[in-house]
């Protein structure tokens, strides 16, 4: 996307966090996923080119220890749901009163924790992400951390050797990964009743890296299934992605 307005804003400890935006119109913002980007997961592919052109103004920022984002090492900076409190920061610093908010995978746990913990956005959509992932994140991120710990010794076949490809790919800083995985806390079945706005469920046809999507989408209030060819990583790469989130946010 050439118009792209970029910048850096201080977060609620003062760490300062990229953001990106896309188009004019009704904000929505995307968080993307464990070890990527905004650029990976929501320009790359066309997603917050298909949001801008439907008349909303995507807000993409950059997870802390991500991407453009500071990747402090100190574990002061990383307290239990500190990407929670990051986007609390975003949505304070933009001073968004009326929004969407969409996240996929680990910006899904984000998004659903952020509302439980008072967040109001007009509509959610939780993508790549079914029950399981969102109360069980030891058993989920113990690949990932185990990605971090044996690095340069992982070999191909292994459930961490993709984990290692991508964090590679996206030059991820190992230290600050460790510390932001450790910082991610559960979601109780039973919280799921306070996240009361319509909520699209959107997950890959072949995806049940996070548990059940079907369970999730029946669990919320307000819950809606919908899927796009794919598995977890390979749903990210499909226009109808982006497609399935601008008619559920346009409805």
């Amino acid at each position: 996307m050439s118009d792209v307005r970029s910048e850096v804003f201080a977060s609620f400890d003062g760490t300062q966090l990229a953001v990106h935006r896309a188009g004019s119109g009704r904000p929505v913002v995307l968080l993307h996923g464990l070890f990527s980007s905004a650029r990976m997961n929501w320009m790359r592919f066309g997603h917050a080119q298909a949001l801008a052109d439907a008349g909303f103004e995507a807000i993409m920022p950059d997870l802390r220890a991500h991407a453009e984002s500071a990747a402090p090492h100190a574990i002061e900076a990383y307290p239990p749901d500190v990407l929670v409190r990051d986007v609390g920061a975003l949505i304070a610093h933009l001073a968004l009163s009326e929004y969407d908010l969409v996240g996929f995978s680990l910006g899904a746990r984000t998004a659903a924790r952020a509302v439980i913990g008072g967040l109001t956005p007009r509509r959610l959509v939780l993508a790549g992400m079914g029950i399981e992932g969102l109360s069980n994140w030891r058993k989920r991120s113990a690949v990932f951390l185990d990605a971090v710990e044996r690095f340069d010794e992982v070999k191909r076949g292994e459930d961490a050797y993709f984990a290692v490809q991508f964090m590679k790919t996206m030059k991820i800083d190992r230290t600050a990964a460790h510390l932001l995985l450790e910082s991610v806390q559960d979601i109780q079945p039973s919280d799921l009743a306070r996240i009361a706005m319509p909520t699209l469920v959107l997950v890959g046809e072949e995806d049940r890296d996070n548990g059940s999507p079907d369970d999730l989408a029946q669990a919320l209030p307000e819950g809606r299934l919908a899927q796009v060819p794919g598995n977890h990583m390979g749903s990210v790469t499909k226009p109808d992605l982006g497609r399935s989130i601008v008619s559920f946010l346009s409805a």
